[in-house]
This record gives C-alpha cells, sequence and structure tokens, in this order.
C-alpha cells in the first residue's frame, strides 16, 4: 500500500456527494457532537452521588462548583480528543483497497482489497440515529486475534454508509445469481413476540434481576433490610412455597426483560434478497443493525430449536456461511440469523426461498435414525450425571448428618426422571440424511440443530471412535467446512451407515481411506 499523504480531507456529511474514486473523506463532524452529548450523560450521572457525597463536610455550593468543574474537564478533555480523532481520521475507496488513516503523532494505516471483502455491516444506536449517523463496519470474514480483517468507520452520515455498502459489495453483473425471488423473503410479525418468554433468556434474566436487587441494596447499605424485608413477607409461609414464590416472582420479571429484550433487538426486522444475490437483515428498535451476507458465501442453514420454543412448534433459522466473523466487541449481536423465533411452517417456507429451492431441505421425514445402542450411551451418561450429585450428598450425609441423606434421596428422586427423559428425547433427535445438494444432522435436547449443509462445501471428514463406541459398532462422524462453525457432527451413527452415508454425500473423498481399510 502506499505512503502518500493526500492532500487534503473532505468532511463527510457536507452535502454526501459522491466523491471521486480514491479521494480521501473524514468521518461526519457530529460524531463529536454524539460523544460530548454522551459524556454529559456519564458526568451526569456520575455528578449526581459525587455531589451527595461531597455535601457532608462542604457547603452547597462549594460542593456544587467541585462537581460543574469536575464534569467540565472531564466533557471538554473527552469531546477534544475525539474532536482531533475525527480530524486525523480518513478513509478512501480505491479500485484496488479500502484505506483507513487515524492517529496524531503515530499515524496508522490500514486497508483490505476490496475483491476479499465479505461484509459492510450498518449499526445506529439510538443518539446516532436521532443525528443521522451510522457505524460502518467493513471484513473481510477473516479470523484474526488482532481485528486486522475489519475496518470500522465511526461514524458516518446514513448516505454516506448506504454508499460505501452499495460500492462495496457490488460485484460484476457475470457473476451475479438470477434475479428471480429478490425483494422482501420475511418481515416482522408482532405474534412472534410471544415466543420470547419460553426462551432461555427469561429465567437468566429473573436471576439476573434478583442479584441486581441485592447488589443495588448492598450499594446503599440496605442489604440487611431488604433481606428480613422479604423474611417477614414469608414468615409464616412454609419454606417450599416461599421458594416456589420467589422463583416465579424472578421468571416473572425474566419473561418480562425477556420481552424487551427481543423488542429491542426484532422490531423492523426484515429480510431482503439484493439484485446481485445479497440478503440483508434490517431489525432493532432503539439501535438499528443491518448485516448483509453474499448469497455465494451461504453454504447452508441451521433450524435451531431450543427446547422451550420447540414445545411450541417454533424455531429459530441461522445461515452456514463463510465470513460471518463475530466481534469481539459487539458478542451481543447474532450476526448470522436470518429469522428469529418464528412458528415452524414459516422457518421451512424462509428455508426453502433463503436456498432457492423448491421445500426446505430440513425435513423430518428425509432423516436416518441411529442405532438403540445411541439411545443406551445417552441414558447411561444421564444416569451418572444425575447420581453423582446425590451420591456425593449420600456420603457426606453417612459422614455428618442424617438430614443430608434426605436431601441426596429428594435430588435423585428429581433428577433422574427429568435426566432419564432428556437422555431420551436426545435419542430421538439424531438423525442424518441427504437432501439433493445438501447433507443433513441433527441432534440435541436442550438445544436441537438441524443443519442442511451443501455437499460441494465439506473439504474433509473425521471419523472418532471411543473405546465404548467400537464395542457398540458406532461412530461420530464429523464434516469440515469453512462455513459456519467449521465442523458439523453425526454423533454415534452406525460405523457401516456413516461411512456409507459420507461416501454418497461427497464422492470420492473418503473412498481412499475406505480402500485402505482405514474406519
Amino acid at each position: 500500500m502506499s505512503e502518500r499523504t493526500a492532500p487534503g480531507l473532505l468532511a463527510a456529511g457536507a452535502g454526501d456527494a459522491t466523491p471521486p474514486e480514491g479521494e480521501w473523506r473524514r468521518l461526519d463532524r457530529r460524531t463529536v457532537l454524539a460523544r460530548c452529548l454522551v459524556m454529559l450523560g456519564v458526568a451526569g450521572s456520575a455528578g449526581l452521588p459525587a455531589l451527595l457525597g461531597l455535601l457532608g463536610g462542604r457547603p452547597f455550593w462549594q460542593a456544587l462548583a467541585w462537581v460543574l468543574a469536575g464534569a467540565a474537564v472531564l466533557v471538554g478533555s473527552v469531546t477534544a480528543a475525539d474532536g482531533i480523532r475525527v480530524h486525523r481520521t480518513g478513509y478512501r475507496l480505491g479500485p484496488e483497497r479500502v484505506e483507513l488513516r487515524s492517529g496524531l503523532l503515530l499515524v496508522k494505516r490500514r486497508s483490505l482489497p476490496r475483491e476479499r471483502i465479505r461484509s459492510v455491516d450498518l449499526t445506529a444506536n439510538v443518539l446516532l440515529r436521532l443525528l443521522g449517523l451510522v457505524q460502518v463496519r467493513i471484513g473481510t470474514g477473516e479470523q484474526t486475534g488482532s481485528g486486522e480483517s475489519t475496518l470500522l468507520l465511526d461514524a458516518v452520515s446514513r448516505a454516506e454508509a448506504e454508499r460505501l455498502r452499495g460500492e462495496l459489495l457490488a460485484r460484476p453483473a457475470a457473476g451475479a445469481p438470477r434475479a428471480d425471488g429478490d425483494g422482501t423473503i420475511a418481515s416482522l410479525d408482532p405474534a412472534w413476540i410471544a415466543y420470547a418468554p419460553v426462551s432461555f433468556v427469561a429465567p437468566l434474566l429473573g436471576g439476573a434481576a434478583a442479584g441486581a436487587v441485592m447488589q443495588v441494596s448492598e450499594w446503599f447499605g440496605a442489604q440487611a433490610e431488604v433481606i428480613e424485608w422479604i423474611g417477614d413477607r414469608f414468615a409464616e409461609t412454609p419454606l417450599v412455597w416461599a421458594i416456589l414464590v420467589m422463583a416465579g416472582t424472578a421468571l416473572v420479571a425474566g419473561a418480562v426483560g425477556a420481552l424487551g429484550l427481543w423488542v429491542e433487538m426484532w422490531w423492523n426486522y426484515r429480510l431482503e434478497r439484493e439484485h446481485g444475490g445479497t440478503l440483508r437483515i434490517r431489525r432493532g428498535l432503539l439501535t438499528s443493525r443491518s448485516t448483509s451476507i453474499e448469497e455465494r458465501r451461504l453454504r447452508g442453514i441451521d433450524l435451531v430449536e431450543p427446547l422451550g420454543v420447540r414445545l411450541f412448534g417454533a424455531a429459530r433459522l441461522d445461515a452456514v456461511a463463510t465470513g460471518l466473523v463475530k466481534e469481539t466487541e459487539n458478542e451481543h449481536t447474532d450476526r448470522k440469523t436470518l429469522l428469529p423465533v418464528a412458528p415452524r411452517a414459516v422457518v421451512d417456507r424462509v428455508a426453502a426461498q433463503v436456498l432457492r429451492e423448491p421445500a426446505a431441505p430440513t425435513d423430518p421425514s428425509l432423516l436416518t435414525g441411529h442405532p438403540r445402542a445411541a439411545r443406551g450411551r445417552r441414558v447411561r451418561w444421564a444416569l451418572a450425571t444425575a447420581l453423582a450429585p446425590a451420591a456425593v450428598l449420600a456420603v457426606l450425609g453417612a459422614l455428618l448428618t442424617p438430614m443430608l441423606l434426605w436431601i441426596a434421596l429428594a435430588c435423585a428422586a428429581v433428577a433422574v426422571p427429568v435426566a432419564v427423559a432428556l437422555a431420551l428425547d436426545a435419542y430421538r433427535n439424531l438423525g442424518h440424511g441427504i437432501s439433493g445438494a445438501y447433507l443433513l444432522t441433527r441432534s440435541g435436547t436442550v438445544r436441537r440443530s438441524t443443519v442442511a449443509l451443501q455437499r460441494t462445501g465439506v473439504i474433509g471428514w473425521t471419523v472418532r471412535r471411543s473405546l465404548f463406541q467400537r464395542r457398540a459398532g458406532l461412530l461420530t462422524l464429523t464434516a469440515t467446512t469453512a462455513a459456519g462453525a467449521g465442523a458439523y457432527h453425526v454423533h454415534d451413527a452406525d460405523a457401516c451407515e456413516a461411512l456409507a452415508f459420507a461416501a454418497d454425500a461427497v464422492p470420492g473423498l473418503l473412498e481412499p481411506f475406505l480402500e485402505r481399510g482405514h474406519p
């Protein structure tokens, strides 16, 4: 990359006229205002408790002066630093590379080849949306620990962001998929929000809410009073009922939180196929998000059915694609999700349209079940997992107090039936098969996953057999691919059936090893 310094930088946002190719552009100046407003909020939230603390030994006017002076220094210094950052940051789109330059004393220059760019994702929180700004993340989809595979423009105007996205994702017309099917594939149905409370997020948020109450009460020195108040409410209530009521309250709070989280993440959801073969997912209430997936990078789909939503006949649809790297600073963002939890019929329809197939390849009737030996393995593991804590408590009860023996008996009575039921469900969910251009594999119980992977996307097979699997005539077959999770498993399949399945799914890949007598 050339180290020439451009004669000047144009300010993006001043009309957003399309610049000549290769000309340097600056971030939008309104970014400084956004940072200033954020710091005013931070200063205000930190200033109130600081003011209350200073009032103990100083007059009000003196305490207020100290707080205002500190807030002015904080807001002014951070805003000035951000102004320098915006002034010294420039980007340009050349014919072959996208370049980013930043830094005051130590100038840092980075670039990405345009032919390797796989994603241009747009994100805007509520403040950026009010100011008409968008964060643009340009990525090649490669996994690097230093983040050198992405360029972040924080932030530019929405018009400039759309221009960048259109130019960087544009491909030659000769390589573009056919135009039929362009347009909206799926859009938000408000009825889908009903699935939010039955997700695993609800109990987690309920526990987090209970923990937050105790933590906040500790900050204000009132934790003992909170515990005493709760104890008074249940003073005449049996312990079991008290536990059930508190757990139910936490679940209700978690359900409310799950509803709010779902609305924030998926409101205004729309899945579209754009001309040229790009799938675009737009969503978000307060923070808007736009994710693009080129169809040529799509290697299949993953139909995910967590236990709660599966009981209500619903599922989620994820993409199995190359280049969908999860950014460490945005781990909460699920960039591979094509469709939130929705009725199974809707998911199947969307899956078929995304893959341009007449029907979804994830039909359960296409799957081959696994032998009974696989069921035995799961039941034994479930019993061992359920009985191990009870055995520890029983040993401690024999040594310390008989009360632990009763607790061990209660744990075993509850855990064993649940564990066995989950093990049998896990066995019923095992399956593999071939559907046209896709190989299928299904597994899981708490989180059942059905993957349809392009057979041409498989670059290798891994065969694993433990001692117990060999004795039972089973093996675990793993399809290796450059997309998605990188490896998709066929667990505990019959050895002969699994090898024949691998040979049929990707002819010529496994046969050389079979001819040499390897399993």
